[in-house]
């Protein structure tokens, strides 16, 4: 890259690659580098595919976002967001109702500084850097206190995110202090890569991204189920992410091939 862009932080090394433009690489977005798209590649060589997980990921954001929105959820906690592309979930929730207020929480300065530009002017959208291994800095937050009523249902979503927390940080164990903080009503979305599809070429994209400044950690369907606590699952249940209320035109053929597994659940 002859220059820096103006959207790279200052603080930013474009010779790493990060989960976060990885990520977006693999949707077909423009904010990574050469470095996040040579990996992007080398992920989908050592895991056939892994884009369109990614896209399915994705797409099972924007179905949660529309159940919520018909379930009367108005406010939206997006921890570990990344870097906004098509179909953010402010974009969803706002084209049914206006007033919804999204608060996305993210630690890489690309995602943060990405979201800036993109929220300007939105009064019910904000982007807070921070790290999910630190809840109270998250819920305590000015940002998150003044647009979030904890007296009211809150949705926080957690999307391709948790294998990125090693188990020294004891991410179940994080996972159940944002549970405890929310009102009832409140709802949790997770997806998690998952170690019992396709294990060999997980074990593959496992070292692949050892390699990355996130590393990652596939577990098991039952752990991703055990996430969710005491909340009462959603129908279906916690199932691979395009099996998650498709729509009636979809036809899905071996959804275990896909990378992410999750559901919904509410309190």
């Amino acid at each position: 890259m002859a220059e820096r862009a103006e959207w790279i932080p200052s603080d930013v090394d474009p010779s790493v690659p990060s989960a976060a433009r990885i990520y977006d690489a693999l949707l077909g977005g423009e904010h990574n580098f050469a470095v996040d798209r040579e990996f992007a590649q080398q992920a989908q060589q050592v895991f056939p595919g892994v884009a369109e997980s990614c896209r399915a990921n994705r797409s099972f954001l924007a179905r949660l976002v529309r159940h919520l929105v018909e379930h009367g959820v108005r406010q939206f906690l997006d921890i570990g967001s990344g870097i906004p592309t098509s179909g953010n979930v402010h974009e969803v929730a706002q084209r049914f109702d206006p007033t919804c207020r999204v608060v996305y929480v993210d630690n890489e300065p690309v995602a943060v500084a990405h979201s800036e530009m993109l929220l300007q002017g939105n009064a019910n959208a904000k982007i807070l850097r921070a790290d999910m291994r630190d809840p109270d800095a998250i819920l305590r937050s000015a940002i998150v206190r003044d647009m979030l009523d904890f007296d009211q249902p809150i949705a926080v979503f957690m999307l391709a995110l948790l294998h990125f927390i090693p188990d020294g940080d004891d991410p179940a164990g994080l996972v159940a202090r944002y549970r405890e903080a929310l009102p009832p009503g409140s709802y949790l979305a997770i997806s998690h890569a998952t170690a019992e599809s396709r294990p060999d070429e997980m074990r593959a994209l496992v070292r692949l991204y050892a390699s990355s400044s996130n590393p990652a950690v596939a577990r098991s369907n039952q752990w991703i189920t055990d996430l969710f606590g005491d909340f009462a699952l959603a129908h279906p249940g916690t199932v691979y992410t395009p099996q998650w209320r498709p729509g009636p035109d979809v036809t899905l053929a071996d959804p275990e091939q896909y990378i992410f597994f999750g559901g919904l659940a509410r309190k």
